[in-house]
């Protein structure tokens, strides 16, 4: 038999085991019903999918229904956006490859979820509007308002290199009415008047790169090649006349010097032939029979060589000596 003490212990503890339940259910609910928010986060309340409430956005612990409502969570901080690469034509029909970036934040919460849900709906839109803009803006600026900024002032130096380099100088000497800076102010403007639509606030854009595209960078390096060889043609036709000119003054120092030892060499020789003479003159006074006798004998070494054939009378004086042994007579000079 169960005794009425029994019934009581049994009761105590169902009872007891109850309010554990009741409790553990009661700090479940109320750990579901509460949430944190974080000092970089604002905060919406879905109740079947629809946003309830104004947005969150003061940090620290904030209550809910749980189980019914639902928290959406959204970055306060800036955030940034990358945008494709894009081909766009100047005024001047140049195809360009723009490269933009730029920073926003999401300022309006409710707006945020209704229109873009979430951040990489938002990156979506971003893309769609910011790369419309920059199309537009691009398309109806000329290259060089692009590329400079307005205030920047042109050097001598700027000015050699591009005559040097790429014949870039007329490019150098056009007025820039409207610079880069004034182009990405225009492009941020234009966009921002499109962010309120979507709780976005656009903070700033910036264009990271600008190139040619791959077909007209094809023809800019052709034209740096051609300007190149036009270059180095011009160098080596200044090289040519220069070597043209040492080759003339040479030869004319080579002329001049090989007159002057000419002229040298014959004074040398005038001199030379007018001491011989005086000398030949000297020892034909002291002893003529002896110079005659010499010469002759000279002159038979010379004349009578090897297959030689001379035909002299018997009687010639050529041959005296020869006839009557070195005795015969001089004539008198």
């Amino acid at each position: 038999m169960i005794t009425p003490t029994q019934t009581y212990q049994r009761r105590g503890n169902t009872l007891l085991t109850l309010i554990v339940l009741l409790a553990i259910v009661g700090l479940f609910v109320l750990r579901s019903s509460m949430y944190r928010v974080d000092e970089a986060e604002q905060v919406i309340l879905v109740q079947f999918g629809a946003p309830v409430g104004e947005p969150v956005t003061s940090p620290g612990l904030h209550f809910r229904i749980p189980f019914v409502q639902e928290v959406r969570r959204f970055d306060k901080r800036l955030l940034s956006w990358d945008g494709d690469p894009n081909q766009v034509p100047t005024v001047e029909e140049q195809f360009i490859s723009v490269d933009t970036t730029a920073r926003w934040r999401i300022v309006d919460p409710l707006r945020f979820l209704q229109s873009v849900q979430n951040e990489q709906g938002a990156r979506n839109r971003l893309s769609d509007i910011l790369d419309s803009v920059v199309r537009d803006k691009i398309a109806s600026s000329t290259l060089v308002s692009i590329v400079r900024s307005k205030d920047w002032r042109v050097t001598q130096a700027d000015l050699e290199r591009a005559m040097a380099g790429e014949g870039e100088e007329e490019t150098l000497l056009q007025r820039v009415e409207v610079g880069r800076g004034e182009l990405v102010r225009d492009i941020l403007e234009t966009a921002q008047q499109q962010m309120p639509q979507y709780g976005i606030e656009l903070v700033d854009i910036r264009i990271k790169r600008i190139n040619y595209v791959e077909s007209v960078q094809q023809q800019v390096f052709a034209r740096m090649i051609a300007e190149r060889q036009r270059i180095a043609e011009q160098f080596r036709s200044e090289g040519a006349g220069r070597a043209s000119e040492i080759e003339g003054e040479t030869e004319r120092m080579l002329a001049e010097i090989e007159s002057e030892a000419q002229k040298q060499a014959e004074i040398i020789r005038g001199e030379a032939d007018a001491e011989a003479t005086g000398i030949y003159n000297e020892a034909f006074g002291g002893d003529a029979e002896f110079f005659i006798f010499l010469r002759t004998l000279e002159s038979y070494a010379s004349a009578l060589g090897k297959d030689v054939t001379m035909i002299l009378s018997s009687d010639s004086d050529y041959f005296q000596f020869l006839k009557t042994g070195g005795e015969a007579t001089i004539p008198a000079p």
